[in-house]
């Protein structure tokens, strides 16, 4: 679910866009995202993402960046649509945490935002679909080249699994995969509670993996999504890998 709550303190470019949001009607919605809506991220180097919600395309409002400020600006109709392929959920992770600084949809921006911000059943599906084969092929490569002696070899594809099985141990928990400036933050203040896997041991299993594509890890890692992927019905997926699996014993 989106964590809504009220403003923040402002910055003068921030008054300013809010000042001039206050006076056009045409808007519809402000909300801060990315660190600044997130307590204790936010350093001196920060800027401050702010997402202009209008309630259709007008060129009196773009996109524009700054060092102070990012300005996004979508309608509310372009936050109600999530694309279906998970391939482009890239920016959904952005809408987990907001700050609503300015709201005249009467909880229709909050509702969108939340929409955009959690994964349905049928949203599971479809990450553990695009996902789940190409965690257990990079896994496998990784193995097989520590098999065969070429550590080297073995550490890219272990980092490049990294990618993979993350966005796999989010969906298995109706979660999208936060970015990776923020894994720590929503790991400490969301816990994974579903039994299977907690913050603290997937953050140990990730860095010893991204460390030096630690063998013992990457077995652990994917015995611990193994047992819910098939509760999920992916069973079929792993098994298709056949022998090979032996690998990952």
């Amino acid at each position: 679910m989106a964590d809504i709550s009220g403003p923040l303190g402002t910055t003068p470019e921030l008054d300013r866009l809010l000042r001039r949001a206050w006076n056009d009607n045409t808007v519809v919605g402000v909300y801060l995202f990315g660190s600044a809506a997130r307590e204790g991220m936010a350093t001196r180097h920060s800027d401050v993402d702010v997402c202009v919600v209008l309630a259709e395309r007008s060129d009196e409002w773009a996109t524009r960046r700054s060092p102070a400020i990012d300005v996004v600006v979508r309608t509310l109709d372009d936050l109600r649509d999530v694309p279906a392929d998970p391939v482009d959920w890239w920016d959904r992770y952005a809408c987990s945490t907001v700050r609503i600084l300015l709201d005249r949809t009467d909880g229709a921006l909050a509702a969108a935002l939340h929409v955009q911000a959690t994964l349905t059943h049928a949203e599971v599906g479809r990450a553990l679909t695009t996902y789940l084969d190409g965690y257990v092929n990079f896994a496998y490569r990784s193995l097989k080249s520590h098999r065969d002696g070429r550590a080297f070899e073995a550490k890219l594809d272990a980092i490049e699994s990294i990618a993979w099985a993350l966005p796999v141990v989010f969906a298995l928990h109706h979660r999208l995969r936060p970015y990776n400036k923020y894994l720590r933050w929503e790991l400490a203040r969301r816990p994974l509670t579903d039994g299977w896997i907690d913050g603290a041991m997937l953050l140990d299993l990730v860095g010893r993996i991204a460390a030096d594509g630690d063998a013992a890890a990457q077995r652990e890692l994917f015995a611990r999504i193994g047992r819910p992927a098939r509760a999920a019905g992916f069973g079929p997926t792993i098994d298709a890998w056949g022998h090979e699996l032996t690998l990952f014993r």
